[in-house]
């Protein structure tokens, strides 16, 4: 039967409670033993639409029907990130205080645009991102505001540097205009692509985005982001930004961003620090080192979503010059006036980017730092770079495998070599590999490109990953390296 409504026209209370206890103890058996599941999901193109009927339907339908398409038609097409053994890209863990804290978000359902539309929102997201700044150990003084991802963060950076100019971009924009010399940004060449892809959209374009190379370690070499920001100069450019990254995306390196920032001083550029992934780990005290040089940053975006066990999505993106970004992206038209936005007595978050509407992101982060606090926090990242070691020390110990990076966090990026396979043909051997350790569905791996070498990549950070889920993942990489080997025929 279709659930009965209320005379408001919405679920009836007591069948949403039915309902929601029924979903809330299935949430709580899938975190308890996701493994019952292939963590990559098995589906091919087109499977889940061709079951989906291609109109909607004209009358209610049962809660009891909807929820068994769910389990019977939409889970097989779900690939698990919850799951211990994804060691894919990086994890986005929603440990179970997390999920509260999106029910709450989701049965609140504010707009925290302004202040008056939510205070407990705008006054919440302040208070979260300075005890995560704390945790941190940055400096008093640098500006927290919540987007949704780093790829937005790292965009709205770059328009407060550009801001920061004052070349009257925002009233005239870029086009057409003689007057202004071609803005130039640096990356290196293993910075997130989200950067330039910033720089796409806010029109200064890929040729202006100089790709620094790397070191042997993967890390923007210093003399060479200086030998082209001074020629660029002399070519009568205009550097204004410069990113540096703690664990890139492929490898996990960390620049030298002490060295970086005495650029960005020497030549007045806006110093953003992608910590995105690693700049999480300066939680654990002793490891506190890999956001060395952060402090001077003008910008710094750390991802809870990623290493914080706060269910995707949340970025949370820090200034030191709040001001800068307001002007970059306030504009109030007279119906989000208010009296307190006028008075500059609040922090309307509008102001600081592009969206309007804005969820309550900051109560499921604030809810994950009181259930674990930070010694619980740190705790938990602490044994994921112990794995994450212990996983690289497998690798270096074998003649079968090699490590094709640094591994300062809990990423290992390796491959198999053995000594009977020529290396032209190791590429598509660990092409196969990949493939053939994926399709076990106990784990799921990744990889990357490095010097031209086809690499593998193992990410820990799964709150329900333990020793025994790594131990599986290095014991199916060696059968499968194992049945790869065998000559075609033979068993």
């Amino acid at each position: 039967m279709p659930v009965t409504l209320s005379h408001t026209g919405d679920m009836n209370p007591d069948e949403f409670r039915q309902y929601g206890r029924q979903l809330i103890d299935w949430i709580a058996d899938y975190l308890t033993h996701p493994e019952q599941y292939p963590v990559l999901s098995r589906s091919q193109p087109g499977d889940i639409k061709a079951q989906l009927p291609a109109a909607p339907p004209e009358q209610p339908e049962p809660m009891d029907k909807i929820l068994a398409d769910f389990e019977n038609i939409l889970l097989p097409g779900v690939t698990h990130w919850n799951h211990p053994g994804f060691f894919a890209y990086f994890s986005v863990t929603g440990s179970m205080p997390g999920i509260l804290g999106e029910l709450l978000m989701a049965a609140l359902n504010v707009n925290a645009m302004l202040w008056k539309t939510s205070p407990a929102a705008t006054e919440l997201e302040d208070v979260a991102l300075d005890w995560l700044r704390q945790m941190l150990g940055l400096p008093a003084g640098l500006d927290g505001v919540i987007m949704d991802t780093a790829s937005i963060s790292s965009m709205v950076a770059i328009a407060a540097a550009r801001e920061a100019l004052d070349l009257d971009v925002r009233r005239r924009g870029l086009a057409g205009r003689a007057d202004l010399p071609r803005l130039r940004l640096y990356v290196s060449d293993q910075t997130h692509s989200s950067v330039e892809k910033g720089a796409i959209t806010l029109g200064l374009g890929q040729e202006n985005v100089v790709k620094i190379p790397s070191d042997t370690d993967f890390r923007m070499r210093v003399e060479a982001l200086e030998t082209a920001v001074r020629s660029d100069i002399a070519a009568g450019y205009k550097p204004f930004f410069v990113c540096a990254t703690v664990g890139t995306t492929s490898t996990t390196s960390i620049d030298p961003v002490p060295e970086i920032a005495a650029i960005a001083q020497k030549y007045n550029l806006w110093l953003h620090v992608d910590g995105a992934y690693g700049g999480m780990a300066a939680i654990v005290p002793e490891m506190r080192h890999v956001l060395a040089g952060a402090e001077q940053a003008d910008s710094i975006v750390v991802n809870p979503h990623k290493w914080l066990f706060t269910p995707i999505d949340l970025s949370a993106l820090y200034t030191r010059h709040p001001d800068v970004l307001k002007r970059a992206f306030s504009l109030v038209p007279d119906y989000l006036r208010t009296a307190e936005g006028d008075a500059a007595a609040v922090k309307n978050l509008m102001d600081y980017g592009v969206q309007l509407g804005r969820r309550f992101r900051a109560l499921k982060l604030w809810m994950v730092i009181r259930t674990y606090g930070q010694t619980g926090l740190a705790a938990r990242l602490r044994e994921h770079v112990r794995l994450g070691q212990q996983f690289a020390g497998w690798v270096d110990e074998s003649p079968n495998f090699e490590r094709m990076a640094p591994t300062p966090f809990s990423t290992v990026c390796f491959r198999a070599c053995p000594a009977s396979v020529p290396e032209a043909a190791l590429n598509g051997l660990n092409e196969g590999l990949l493939t053939a350790v994926n399709e076990t569905g106990e784990i799921y791996l990744s990889h990357t490109n490095l010097g031209g070498e086809f690499t593998l990549r193992l990410a820990i950070g799964n709150i329900r990953t333990e020793e025994r889920h790594v131990a599986r993942a290095w014991e199916c990489l060696r059968e499968g390296l194992t049945r790869l080997q065998k000559p075609p025929g033979l068993l």
